[in-house]
C-alpha cells in the first residue's frame, strides 16, 4: 500500500501518481539492471550520462513543483513516495532527488522572488537541471552560524565571496543556494544568514571548484571544496517571512522531517534482501531463517520498516512548505536522528547475514554500511541533535515545573500514548541539569518514544498490526536498555597522557 493510503486527508490522490511513480520505477529499473549493471557502476565515481538520462527522463523533481510552474504541486507524499522509489535501487540517488527538491526546490518555492523562479523551474522541467545547497564550511560545520562567507550589495547586485565544502552535487548543479553573512563597513559581519541564488550558466555567478572530496560512500553523488566569488542580481536574494535564521531553519527543518522518505526505500530493500539470503543460505544443513539470532535481527528489520513507514506519514501531513517549521525542531530532529540510526543498523545487520559475501562495494549490504553512515552525520549530527531533543523536552519540563519523566510525557502530545508503555521504566525525576553525555543519551530515549508515538498513530489508521505490534515491542526493549543506561550515575573520565605505564607488552610474564 502507499503512503497515501493512510493520510487523514484526500489530498488527490491519484491513479495519475500511481502511473508516474510506476514509470519512474520502471525507468530506474532499466538503468541499472538493463543497461547496466548497477553493482559494478556503484564502484565507480560519478553516475554515467546515459543512465542519468534514463532516470531524469520522467522528470521526477517535477514532484517538488508547484503546478502553477508546471510541477505536480509539491504534495509531500508523492515527493516522499518518489524519493522512496529511488532509494530501493539506490540510497544515492535518493540523495541526489533529494538535496534538489529539500535543499533548493521547496526553498525557492517558499522564498524566492516570483520573477525568478518561473524561469528556474522551467529549466528544471525542460532541461533537467539540478540543484543544491552550500551552507558548510572548512571550519564551520556544527557551529554554521558563525559562517565566514559574506556578502555586500554593489550596484544594485550582491557580490559573495568564501569558501563552501561538502555541498552535495559540487560541479554538478546548475543553480545553488549560497549561505552568507551581511558583511558591514567595517568589516564585521551580521549575525543574520541570508541565502543567494548563483545560476552556474552565467560567468558572474559561476562557483569555482577547488578540490573534488574522496567521499567514503555515496560515489554518485561528487563532493568538494569550493570557491565563492560571485556577484549575483538582487532579485536572487531569498526572502525570508522574518529572519533569515528563522528561515534557515525552517529549510533544514524541513529537510530533516522528510529524511524518512529517502529510508523507507532504503530499509525495504535491506529487509528483502535480508528476507531472500536468509531462505536461500543454508548453514549447518537449514537455511539461515531458522536461527533463532538470525530471527531476532529479521524482526528488527521489520520494525525499522514500521517506524519509518510511520514517519513518511507523519511527514506528508506536516511538511507542506505552507507550513513553517522554524519552531518544529523536535519531530524534526527526533525523526532524523532515529530514522538514520535505523538506517545504520539496518546496513550493518545485513552485511552480517551477508557475512564475507557483502562485505563489497559492488554488493549491496557492503554499499549499503558506507552509504547510510553519513545520513548521521550531514544536516546536524545525531550526537548534538539529540542532545537538542532533550534540552527542548527538559525547558518544557522546568516550564510545567515537572521533574517526573513518565507524569511529563504521558501528557505531551508528540509522546503521550507511547509514554504507557513505560509506566514504571519513565517513572523517574530528570536531573533538569545534565551534563552533556546524558543529554545525548535521553535524547536516543526521547526519540524513539516519538517515533512510538509516530508508530501507533499508524496502526489507527489501518497499518498491518502484527507490524505494528512487532515495532512496539522492539523499541519498547530498546528504550528499556538504554533507560538502564541513562540512570547508570558512573561518568568515565578522559586520561588525557594515557601513554605512560599502559604499555602491556611491559606485563608480560615470559
Amino acid at each position: 500500500m502507499s503512503i497515501a493510503s493512510y493520510l487523514s486527508e484526500n489530498i488527490g490522490t491519484s491513479v495519475e501518481f500511481e502511473t508516474f511513480r510506476s514509470s519512474f520505477r520502471e525507468k530506474l529499473q532499466k538503468a541499472f539492471t538493463m543497461r547496466g549493471d548497477f553493482d559494478e557502476v556503484s564502484t565507480s565515481r560519478g553516475l554515467p550520462p546515459f543512465m542519468m538520462r534514463e532516470i531524469q527522463s520522467t522528470t521526477p523533481l517535477s514532484v517538488f513543483i508547484p503546478e502553477e510552474y508546471g510541477g505536480r504541486g509539491g504534495h509531500v507524499h508523492e515527493c516522499q513516495s518518489i524519493l522512496a522509489t529511488a532509494s530501493y535501487e539506490s540510497l544515492a540517488l535518493s540523495l541526489t532527488l533529494g538535496i534538489n527538491g529539500a535543499l533548493f526546490l521547496q526553498p525557492l518555492t517558499k522564498y524566492g522572488a516570483e520573477s525568478v523562479k518561473g524561469p528556474i523551474f522551467e529549466r528544471f522541467i525542460e532541461e533537467k537541471n539540478l540543484g543544491g545547497l552550500m551552507i558548510t564550511e572548512p571550519d564551520y560545520g556544527t557551529d554554521a552560524l558563525s559562517m565566514e562567507t559574506s556578502y555586500t550589495k554593489e550596484d544594485g547586485a550582491y557580490h559573495l565571496e568564501g569558501t563552501k565544502h561538502w555541498a552535495g552535487l559540487t560541479g554538478w548543479a546548475d543553480f545553488w543556494l549560497v549561505a552568507a553573512r551581511r558583511q558591514g563597513a567595517n568589516g564585521d559581519l551580521g549575525r543574520d544568514i541570508d541565502f543567494f541564488i548563483a545560476d552556474m550558466n552565467q560567468p558572474d555567478q559561476m562557483i569555482e571548484v577547488e578540490e573534488f572530496y574522496e567521499n567514503l560512500g555515496l560515489y554518485m553523488i561528487p563532493y568538494g571544496r569550493n570557491h565563492v566569488d560571485i556577484q549575483v542580481p538582487e532579485t536572487h536574494r531569498l526572502q525570508p517571512e522574518s529572519t533569515g535564521i528563522k528561515m534557515m531553519l525552517d529549510i533544514l527543518h524541513r529537510s530533516r522531517i522528510e529524511f524518512p522518505g529517502m529510508g523507507m526505500g532504503f530499509l525495504q530493500r535491506i529487509l528483502d534482501e535480508a528476507l531472500a539470503h536468509c531462505k536461500e543460505r543454508f548453514v549447518g544443513g537449514k537455511p539461515l531463517l531458522e536461527y533463532d539470532q538470525v530471527q531476532r535481527r529479521l524482526a528488527n528489520l521489520q520494525a525499522a520498516y514500521t517506524a519509518c513507514s510511520a514517519m513518511c506519514l507523519h511527514t506528508s501531513e506536516h511538511a507542506h512548505t505552507d507550513h513553517n517549521l522554524a519552531g518544529e525542531a523536535l519531530s524534526a530532529n527526533a525523526i532524523k536522528t532515529v530514522v538514520t540510526d535505523l538506517m545504520q543498523d539496518a546496513a550493518q545487520s545485513l552485511l552480517q547475514l551477508t557475512g564475507g559475501t557483502g562485505y563489497r562495494l559492488d554488493h549491496v549490504a557492503g554499499r549499503s554500511v558506507v552509504d547510510s553512515r553519513p545520513f548521521q552525520i550531514f544536516e546536524g549530527s545525531n550526537d548534538v541533535l539529540y542532545q537538542q531533543i532533550s534540552e527542548s523536552v527538559l525547558k518544557s519540563m522546568r516550564d510545567l515545573e515537572e521533574k517526573n519523566l513518565y507524569t511529563f510525557l504521558s501528557n505531551y502530545e508528540p509522546t503521550a500514548r507511547a509514554a504507557d508503555y513505560f509506566q514504571d521504566t519513565l517513572d523517574f525525576e530528570v536531573d533538569l541539569s545534565l551534563p552533556q553525555r546524558k543529554l545525548v543519551a535521553l535524547g536516543r530515549i526521547l526519540g524513539r518514544v516519538i517515533s512510538m508515538e509516530l508508530t501507533i498513530e499508524l496502526g489507527d489508521r489501518g497499518f498491518r498490526s502484527d507490524l505494528i505490534s512487532n515495532c512496539l515491542q522492539v523499541f519498547r526493549k530498546d528504550v528499556d536498555g538504554r533507560v538502564t543506561s541513562y540512570r547508570n550515575p558512573e561518568l568515565t573520565d578522559v586520561v588525557e597522557d594515557y601513554m605512560e605505564g599502559s604499555a602491556w607488552l611491559d606485563y608480560v610474564n615470559a
